[in-house]
């Protein structure tokens, strides 16, 4: 698919925008300054995939705490900031490789104007963040909950970042809404070239919290827009870098992991396919090779349907087929089918 080129954004080291990978984010449930727990988190996420993580900074605690956090994680850390210029300033000088403000609760132009200043001094980038529920009165006034009010006011609060001198803007517009969501970020990718921070906000618990994210980047990273993902889901945020790397395979900007495609099953499956197909995904997920496997119900379309899998398997009641490119290469009993399998399945993944 083709991706809209937007500016390019340096975060601690990763790039973001400028055509470069869509980056996956995360957020700590740890208060931040207790500073054992924050970075045992961060660590989970980071071999979960998540590739640049944000924490809450609420007092003076939390911002003397990025400090310590920040040497022993290495992945960029992003403060994320409210009502307090002072604290977006705190977490600045305790190294924090980004801050995420809101400029309509900041405390006006004066106070941006001291955050941009040190934003400036340190050379890191700022996301503006605007959503449904902190849009600035003239433009809920103006326009209503609405895509424009959300990006108007994104789009004031960047320009005035500008006038201070902070170019590496990376810009939100949330809402909790999918379809105004939607609306939003393909108005945004219209009106400017800044890198987009694409999410749906308190998107809810995570059965549909998944579902909501997926429907709504799905439409956006098929568009092309969208430089850096966060699928937000009330649980364990390893969860959520987990869902963010599933929809970024699913719309095929990552192509480098095991593709496990299974029938849904119908009446003619005769063997228990689903369970082998729960087993298959759960094993491949660490791996990270293209490769595509297929477990199929039933031997009438399963080779098939799936000539173009490196490896499949599809079955009948007493026994199973294995194949290579739609090709039949062997012919097992059904109570062995799982083991012969895994054994064909583990040769092709710990292949040079």
């Amino acid at each position: 698919m083709e991706r809209k080129i937007t500016e390019k954004v340096i975060i601690g080291g990763v790039i973001v925008g400028g055509g470069e990978k869509v980056k996956i984010q995360s957020m700590c449930t740890t208060r931040t300054s207790d500073i054992e727990s924050t970075i045992s988190q961060i660590y989970r996420l980071a071999a979960a995939g998540c590739e640049i993580v944000r924490v809450s900074v609420l007092d003076e605690a939390d911002a003397a705490a990025l400090r310590k956090i920040k040497d022993a994680i290495d992945i960029p850390l992003v403060a994320d900031i409210h009502f307090s210029s002072r604290l977006a300033v705190s977490a600045i000088e305790n190294g924090a490789d980004k801050i995420r403000v809101n400029p309509g609760n900041i405390g006006g132009e004066k106070q941006i104007k001291i955050v941009a200043d040190c934003i400036k001094s340190h050379k890191i980038p700022v996301r503006v963040g605007a959503n449904t529920g902190s849009i600035e009165k003239e433009f809920a006034e103006k326009y209503g909950r609405s895509e424009r009010a959300l990006v108007e006011s994104a789009l004031k609060s960047a320009a005035v970042f500008e006038k201070y001198g902070v170019n590496d803007i990376v810009v939100s517009v949330k809402a909790s809404d999918v379809p105004l969501t939607i609306r939003a970020y393909r108005l945004l990718s219209e009106s400017c070239a800044y890198p987009l921070h694409v999410g749906v906000t308190e998107a809810g618990t995570e059965s549909m919290a998944v579902i909501k994210s997926s429907a709504a980047l799905g439409a956006l990273l098929t568009d092309g827009i969208g430089d850096t993902v966060r699928v937000s889901i009330t649980a364990d945020p390893v969860n959520e870098v987990y869902a963010a790397r599933r929809i970024l395979r699913a719309v095929g900007l990552d192509k480098n992991f095991v593709n496990v495609i299974s029938c849904p099953t119908c009446g003619r499956c005769a063997w228990n396919s689903m369970e082998l197909a729960e087993k298959v995904q759960n094993y491949t997920e660490r791996f990270e090779k293209p490769v595509k496997i297929a477990v199929m119900g039933c031997v009438v379309n399963g080779p098939g349907e799936a000539k173009d899998c490196d490896l499949g398997i599809a079955g009948a009641e007493d026994y199973c087929v294995i194949f290579r490119r739609g090709e039949i290469f062997a012919k097992v009993p059904s109570a062995n089918a799982e083991e012969e399998f895994f054994k064909e399945l583990k040769r092709i993944l710990n292949a040079e």
